[in-house]
């Protein structure tokens, strides 16, 4: 997949909308995050969902191995997770090379921040580290999260502050 075009048509391409604004973008109502991943799957794109509510430090892990196919060496801490989500932006495994792109989706990812803050931060750090890597070759990793709690801030990932999508930007639009 080549980088986005300035000469095509962009100004309803959704994956061309999120990773204008962030590598990471939330998302309040679930409908909203259904309707996009729903949107990108349909453009090509592999999505990959994680029900992060539930998440401890060692399910996450798991489901990350599973949901990637992480190879069986895989050592189930950040480092490794770090390293292997290198592999996936890569393509080595865990992306189709003939998708559009990968799409990392979160449902419930307040309650994993309530739970261990610090991890939660770094997974979305990751992932956005690798999505910027991954664009500099003309691949396209995105992220989306959704939350619960329509205040919900998170820390600054690859040096971005994650965005509300545009339909939710506003306070207003999220109470």
């Amino acid at each position: 997949m080549t980088a986005f075009k300035r000469s095509d048509d962009l100004s309803d391409d959704l994956a061309f909308d999120l990773l204008s604004r962030s590598p990471v973008t939330m998302y309040f109502r679930p409908h909203l995050f259904t309707e996009a991943t729903s949107r990108l799957e349909s453009d090509g794109y592999q999505v990959v969902l994680f029900n992060s509510a539930t998440w401890s430090n060692e399910s996450m892990h798991d489901d990350f191995a599973q949901a990637l196919s992480f190879p069986a060496y895989y050592g189930r801490n950040l480092d490794a997770l770090n390293d292997c989500m290198w592999d996936v932006a890569n393509q080595d495994y865990g992306w189709n090379p003939a998708s559009t792109g990968l799409v990392v989706a979160f449902s419930g990812y307040d309650r994993f921040v309530r739970a261990d803050r610090r991890s939660a931060n770094i997974v979305l750090d990751i992932i956005a580290g690798h999505s910027r890597g991954a664009s500099l070759v003309g691949r396209r990793l995105l992220c989306l999260v959704q939350t619960d709690d329509p205040d919900l801030t998170l820390d600054p990932v690859a040096a971005t502050v994650p965005t509300w999508n545009g339909r939710e930007w506003l306070d207003a639009n999220r109470h």
